[in-house]
């Protein structure tokens, strides 16, 4: 009996100690990676925006893991001479709030950044997603025709894939995963094995020169944020399956951009196939294994958009 009382109370502190040491975590965080923009509440729901220069508005969504600093790396100095860019971090990442506790779907984040979008005056502008970012911008597409004027799918995941969801995000999205292994993540992930994921991200090529110090990974590391994260992940096959057949319906003016080596959203599991289903859309091949080209090939990620906005008559 005083064996089983010790064994609590040793696993209550060794859980006091990991909340207590997250929450300092997340805190430097928050302190040394601020938000960058304005926090819109759209119908309860915060959500970061940051907009910068005139012109056309043009939306960027980012990827799983993500947040909205990895645009204004690069993407908003690039682009702002000749857009309005509208960065956003999506619901659960960055400094946007999760709409629900159980994963938001495609569609509810579609929806949450169109009506930011508004909020903002962008009543019809183009949107660029990359990664799962691009398939939040093909839901918006599809389930939000009348507010968009363009489409620019970078690297994008679009069509369903075998491979599963392997151990990691299995885990890590389960009751156990998100109560007990996301606080001990939080509170004690070390700086080599940040560095070390984000080189598998950009590999084959060396991630920007400071890039992680300007992204800001830790806040990805906080509790909320992963489990938003883990949650997405989790139930995005599905999503997917559902939204597939329905890429017919896209009749704006679509340019594609996509890496034929990506080893992470393969090129003829994803690109190939959205090329054929959405009608007048137009594929360009990067003939590399990036799946970041908006930092590898901005200029190609660019041109991309010039297009759409030129078929659009934006430009």
């Amino acid at each position: 009996m005083a064996l089983a009382a010790t064994a609590l109370a040793a696993a209550g502190a060794l859980a006091g100690l990991t909340h207590w040491r997250a929450g300092v975590q997340e805190a430097r965080a928050e302190a040394s990676h601020p938000p960058l923009g304005q926090l819109l509440d759209v119908d309860g729901v915060q959500v970061h925006a940051h907009v910068a220069g005139n012109g056309p508005d043009l939306v960027l969504i980012h990827g799983s893991s993500g947040n909205l600093r990895d645009f204004s790396y690069g993407m908003h100095a690039l682009l702002a001479d000749r857009y309005r860019v509208i960065s956003f971090d999506r619901p659960g990442l960055g400094y946007s709030d999760p709409i629900t506790p159980h994963g938001d779907s495609l569609d509810q984040q579609a929806t949450v950044l169109a009506a930011a979008a508004r909020m903002l005056g962008a009543t019809r502008p183009i949107v660029m997603g990359q990664s799962l970012g691009g398939a939040v911008a093909l839901a918006w597409a599809l389930n939000h025709p009348d507010q968009i004027a363009a489409l620019v799918p970078v690297s994008a995941v679009s069509h369903p894939w075998t491979t599963g969801l392997g151990a990691y995000y299995s885990t890590l999205s389960s009751w156990p995963g998100r109560h007990m292994l996301i606080p001990a993540l939080t509170a004690f992930t070390p700086d080599k094995v940040i560095e070390d994921q984000i080189a598998a991200i950009f590999a084959p090529d060396a991630p920007p020169p400071g890039y992680a110090a300007h992204f800001g990974p830790r806040l990805t590391l906080r509790r909320a944020s992963m489990r938003a994260n883990a949650l997405q992940r989790r139930h995005l096959l599905r999503w997917i399956s559902a939204q597939a057949p329905r890429y017919g319906e896209i009749d704006i003016p679509t340019e594609i951009l996509h890496a034929t080596g990506d080893t992470a959203v393969g090129y003829r599991i994803h690109a190939e196939p959205l090329s054929r289903a959405i009608p007048d859309a137009n594929l360009t091949a990067i003939n590399s294994a990036s799946h970041m080209p908006h930092h590898s090939h901005p200029g190609e990620v660019a041109a991309a958009i010039d297009r759409a906005a030129t078929r659009a008559g934006l430009h």
